[in-house]
């Protein structure tokens, strides 16, 4: 691996409709004390101004504008394949990912690649520590930390200032691109939701994951609170990509998939409780349940097709890969 790849970050910066945090998350980057070497925004076809606003940001992004909302899943699936989609020699060593609504600290990627470079062994991807606006630690992007780590792997991550972690979120994970062109992209399918746990526990079944608390980021959500908040609709994603995740994906071990096949339902319990609109909840989960049971999500390559160099660039990188 060459020096220049080593030392090259990409920030991929996945936008939907929310052009006044766009900014301030590209003022953000634009303010690392470690700056980042390129920003990709990956516009999900926004109807306000994301793109235009994000193409004459002074951080100067790559901005590419889908023709259609391929969600999360899609978003950040397309901006990775974008990201390393570039000459030889400039190709990224990290591609650093978070949504539109994430704004990190002046410190936040220093921290990562300092943890980075301090730990002694590769590393497939690390985390930042996410708060909300006044300061708490967000519900909604903890990390899971890896139960029964050896000692000796348990000390390597304390002197790096981290905590080994099986699961990471979109909210910040910086993923190092050997582990990328390995195991490939998250699942377009996926949409929203579960799309950064799937892809996460992937990388991470053999692989090592590092949460860094002196890394922070701000996660401006309208509302403080966790995945369980009463979601309407959207809990039939919620429902099917758990389902996918649980039969169809490699991430899990067969024990990890009872495990967390429990932690589920009673999270889907404590849904329910706290919804005042549990009709909405019931249709929604039928519909996961069939959806997630019935098929398979689909190839990326598949999902994100008709995009001209993006679809290319994911052809590219997934190859014949089998759906994970």
């Amino acid at each position: 691996m060459t020096t220049e790849r080593q030392h090259r970050v990409t920030a991929v910066l996945v936008a939907f409709n929310r052009v006044d945090l766009l900014t301030h998350a590209l003022d953000a980057l634009a303010a690392q004390t470690r700056p980042v070497d390129q920003v990709v925004v990956l516009d999900n076809n926004s109807d306000d101004d994301s793109a235009a606003v994000a193409a004459v940001h002074p951080v100067g992004a790559r901005v590419i504008s889908l023709d259609r909302n391929t969600g999360g899943a899609g978003g950040f699936a397309a901006g990775i394949a974008a990201a390393l989609d570039v000459p030889a020699e400039a190709v990224p060593e990290w591609v650093w990912l978070m949504d539109d609504d994430t704004i990190p600290t002046p410190d936040a990627l220093a921290e990562l690649l300092r943890a980075a470079d301090t730990y002694d062994g590769p590393v497939a991807l690390l985390g930042s520590r996410v708060v909300w606006h006044d300061g708490r630690d967000h519900p909604m992007n903890t990390p899971r930390r890896r139960p029964r780590v050896a000692a000796e792997f348990m000390d390597r991550a304390d002197q790096a200032g981290a905590v080994p972690v099986r699961s990471s979120s979109f909210v910040s994970m910086l993923v190092n691109t050997r582990a990328v062109e390995h195991f490939g992209l998250p699942i377009a399918d996926y949409f929203i939701w579960n799309d950064d746990f799937e892809y996460s526990c992937r990388l991470l079944r053999r692989g090592t994951g590092l949460y860094v608390p002196a890394s922070v980021v701000e996660h401006r959500t309208k509302t403080f609170g966790a995945t369980d908040a009463d979601p309407g609709p959207r809990f039939y994603y919620e429902v099917r990509n758990k389902i996918w995740m649980i039969t169809r994906s490699s991430a899990l071990s067969p024990f990890e998939r009872v495990l967390y096949t429990g932690a589920s339902v009673r999270r889907w319990v404590r849904t329910f409780a706290r919804s005042k609109n549990r009709g909405v909840l019931v249709r929604a989960a039928l519909r996961g349940l069939r959806d997630g049971v019935i098929r398979r999500p689909k190839a990326t390559v598949d999902i994100l097709g008709g995009l001209g160099d993006v679809t290319s660039a994911v052809a590219r990188l997934e190859g014949g890969r089998p759906a994970p």
